[in-house]
């Protein structure tokens, strides 16, 4: 577990399927502000609801007007009057209800919107680590799917309990009003009504709990296989049976436990039905024998059943709206458990703005540990803990005392065997990461005392992965410098050789790339990346040149492109090219977390250690035979 992060990590990933919500202060106050912003409409929701509730109560009185004057009395103007309102009051209600439904709505996707934008912000903030470790479909099904059930709580269930709390105090005071005998046995049924709602709320609870879970899974299975590399990787493999069984698996895990939670919501209702149908039953039949020994008229025991079924309703929406906003709870705090995951990379107080970085930076001691548990391909680093240690159980070695310095404007290249860590130093500059142990500096400033959105302005990285988004070529240029001019975009482009081929596309800079890029090749992917940080205009590049799996024409237009680039810019590239090595002003030797080595080309052949057995096998053969250095 991760010390002083108050949660750890895998708690997202990995819930407590056992743990059942509980209805705490801290949880409904927590609930309650995000309905705070739109009291108003509320109030005036509660108002309409409040006015349609009234109005609903006023038709059994005009029955028993009907019943036991108007036609004993074949009084037309009575008549006319009691059927002109049996009109107008359903037509008003239903006006009322109109706008009640209008300002629930705006309430509720108001709502909706303030949990997603909160959940996608604070997403935002989040490490690298997060997004290695969580599936994008579970991410996916919190912003989507739990966010809708917390929603129901704040506008669906809350109303209810309000509507049908002041509902049933209405109908039993005209109940009582009415004839008290009654009013008594008709609350006899009540208390066989309650019975059933803390059992089945207990049950539901779990299974809208397993519900959400298992829609996760599915909703992460269809963004791994339906992208364009998932689902490449599927074609090529001849798996589209499987994945489909799969797929298919999960569907029916979904629907399976959705008929499960219908049967028992059918079931609680099926219960509640017999009770009041019962309660109704022993009324109409109490009522039948006072009416036949005249304490009571027909009008009035028709209203009296017609106020009966206004009490039990009410009183059976205040058992199911308790069940629902316990059960609604559960995605609140499905929400809420992503919005207290802590962040590790947060801004210090009072952290200071780089308006323009020299780019002088260093490593002083730095170390980096990915959990022992954790797998090479999913790795979680650790943090320290409240005492500035790390956790003690089994590091696995990332980063060991790394030592450095790079002067503004230097070139730096990392050389070093498959997994030796120089992709862990590349994502320390830009505080992808934070150190386990020691400082990284910039200027002389702990980057932890930068703000992030500062210190993301001074740094530009060009992976041997490019992503593009799904838009056109412009805007994937734009995302370095929004408010660029069609000339710094053109200039840019140029400056990566890459102007000349966007011009020839259909629809030249406002051709859409497809997902991920997949309509242009990996040079041209490249090259358009490198266009983005040249537009970018960074004062520290940070680059893994790995151009082998392109052909020599979009390498020597790539290696072009970079020469610019790195030109009065510190540069920090993970080489795989002699030229960049002999270039560099710098070499890093990294091997098992450490630097082992550095220095110039010809200083570490002499030394004849890791360097030199490198150069030997990796990169010599770059070289004509004759040029052996």
């Amino acid at each position: 577990m991760l010390h002083g992060s108050g949660m750890a990590w895998w708690a997202f990933t990995r819930p407590d399927e056992e743990k059942q919500p509980r209805v705490t202060r801290a949880l409904l106050r927590r609930v309650a502000a995000y309905a705070r912003p739109y009291a108003t409409q509320v109030a005036l929701a509660l108002v309409a609801i409040l006015a349609a509730t009234q109005i609903a109560l006023i038709p059994p009185l005009l029955f028993r007007e009907l019943i036991d004057h108007a036609l004993p009395a074949k009084d037309f103007a009575r008549l006319n009057l009691l059927a002109g309102a049996m009109v107008v009051l359903p037509l008003l209600e239903g006006l009322i209800d109109l706008g009640q439904r209008w300002l629930t709505a705006r309430v509720g996707e108001g709502v909706i919107a303030d949990l997603r934008k909160s959940l996608y912000a604070h997403m935002q903030k989040m490490s690298l680590r997060f997004f290695t470790n969580t599936k994008t479909g579970e991410l996916m099904s919190r912003l989507n799917n739990d966010v809708v059930g917390a929603q129901r709580a704040v506008t669906n269930t809350l109303l209810t309990i309000i509507t049908s709390a002041f509902q049933v105090i209405l109908t039993l005071g005209i109940m009582l009003s009415l004839e008290w005998r009654l009013t008594l046995f008709a609350l006899v049924a009540l208390p066989f009504l309650l019975l059933p709602s803390r059992r089945v709320g207990r049950i539901l609870r779990g299974i809208i709990n397993q519900q959400l879970d298992l829609i996760g899974q599915m909703n992460a299975l269809m963004n791994e296989t339906l992208n364009v590399s998932g689902a490449l990787l599927v074609k090529l493999f001849g798996r589209q049976r499987d994945e489909v069984a799969r797929f298919s698996d999960r569907a029916e895990r979904v629907a399976a436990i959705g008929v499960k939670q219908a049967l028992i919501g059918r079931w609680f209702f099926l219960m509640l039905g017999f009770i009041a149908s019962a309660g109704v039953a022993v009324v109409w039949w109490i009522g039948g024998i006072l009416v036949l020994q005249n304490e009571l008229t027909i009008g009035t025991i028709v209203a009296f059943a017609a106020y009966l079924t206004k009490l039990y309703q009410p009183v059976a929406g205040l058992i199911n709206a308790r069940v629902d906003f316990v059960t609604a709870l559960v995605s609140f705090e499905r929400v809420f458990a992503l919005l207290d995951l802590p962040v590790e990379s947060q801004d210090r107080p009072n952290a200071i703005t780089l308006d323009r970085a020299r780019g002088d930076i260093r490593f002083e001691s730095v170390s980096f540990a990915y959990l022992a548990s954790e797998s090479p391909t999913n790795q979680l680093p650790l943090t320290p803990n409240g005492n500035g240690n790390t956790d003690p159980a089994s590091p696995r070695w990332a980063v060991r005392h790394a030592q450095f310095e790079i002067q503004s404007g230097k070139l730096v290249a990392l050389v070093g065997p498959s997994g030796a860590g120089k992709t862990t130093i590349t994502y320390l500059i830009p505080r992808l990461y934070d150190p386990t142990e020691g400082r990284v500096l910039i200027d002389g400033n702990d980057l932890r005392d930068i703000a992030g959105e500062s210190l993301a302005r001074q740094i530009g990285v060009v992976t041997q992965e490019t992503f593009l988004f799904h838009d056109t070529v412009r805007v994937n240029l734009l995302y370095a410098k929004p408010n660029a001019t069609q000339d710094e975009i053109e200039r840019a482009a140029r400056a990566a050789n890459i102007h000349d081929f966007i011009t020839k596309l259909p629809q030249g800079y406002d051709t859409i790339v497809g997902e991920r890029g997949y309509r242009l090749s990996g040079g041209e992917k490249q090259r358009v990346a490198i266009a983005r940080v040249i537009l970018k205009d960074p004062r520290i590049l940070i680059l893994d040149e790995a151009t082998s799996h392109l052909d020599s024409e979009s390498e020597a237009l790539i290696q072009a492109a970079l020469e610019p680039l790195m030109r009065g810019r510190t540069s920090v590239v993970i080489a795989h090219r002699l030229s960049t090595i002999l270039s560099a002003d710098v070499i890093l030797v990294v091997d098992d977390g450490a630097i082992v080595e550095q220095g110039k080309h010809a200083e570490l052949l002499a030394r004849d250690g890791l360097y030199a057995r490198l150069y030997r096998t990796q990169f010599r053969e770059q070289l004509p035979v004759s040029s052996d250095a």
